[in-house]
């Protein structure tokens, strides 16, 4: 099973909200680092082979249609060189309110301090904290390099292939982008600001093993 859709956008835009919408359309299940972190080392490991060069991009991705988040956002040129038709959403969001939500949740000092000394220390370092220049708690250079992602990524993807949008715009534009029919009720909205601290809570207490039982 190929990918069709990569979200190109960091964790905190939305991604959470993007993931439902888009298994609410049938791109069941869709990858995002709530499905990562449960798969353990072994698959971890994958993705610190992916980014030192040695991908195997089918095996990370095996059952799934759809990605949003880390840790596949910071690999979205590779991903949409090896799936060529797979279309590419990029997750906005202000980056001062992006900047803050980070800092409060996955970028927080406790969790990233924590993480360095655990078994997910290579694919975390890999996969996000190199791709800001291990600077997770510097504002400027953050906000700065949430900008130029979004700079990049619209320079790299092709027009046509590639939508920028924002969970407040709801279902149209992404529905006219995948043509695919806009479903009846609300597009989702989820707010896992408290679900995903007590998560990283929990983790931090407890160990990646108790909490997901490898």
């Amino acid at each position: 099973m190929a990918l069709k859709v990569i979200g190109a956008g960091f964790g905190r835009t939305g991604t959470m909200s993007l993931k439902a919408a888009l298994e609410q359309l049938g791109l069941n299940p869709c990858y995002h680092m709530v499905e990562c972190f449960p798969k353990g080392p072994k698959h971890w490991d994958l993705w610190t082979q992916a980014v030192e060069g040695n991908p195997h991009w089918d095996a990370i991705f095996d059952g799934f249609e759809a990605t949003v988040d880390f840790p596949a956002c910071t690999s979205y040129r590779a991903l949409a060189d090896f799936y060529p038709d797979a279309k590419v959403i990029l997750s906005v969001r202000d980056p001062e309110a992006w900047y803050r939500s980070t800092q409060e949740t996955i970028f927080s000092k406790p969790w990233i301090d924590w993480l360095a000394k655990s078994e997910a220390a290579a694919y975390m370092s890999g996969t996000i904290n190199r791709y800001f220049d291990n600077r997770m708690h510097d504002r400027d250079h953050l906000i700065a390099r949430f900008n130029q992602h979004i700079q990049e990524v619209k320079a790299t993807i092709a027009p046509e292939r590639l939508l920028v949008f924002e969970a407040k715009q709801g279902w149209e534009p992404l529905c006219e982008f995948l043509a695919l029919p806009v479903p009846e009720g609300d597009f989702p909205h989820v707010n896992d600001n408290e679900a995903t601290k007590a998560i990283i809570q929990n983790i931090m207490e407890n160990g990646f093993d108790q909490v997901f039982g490898f």
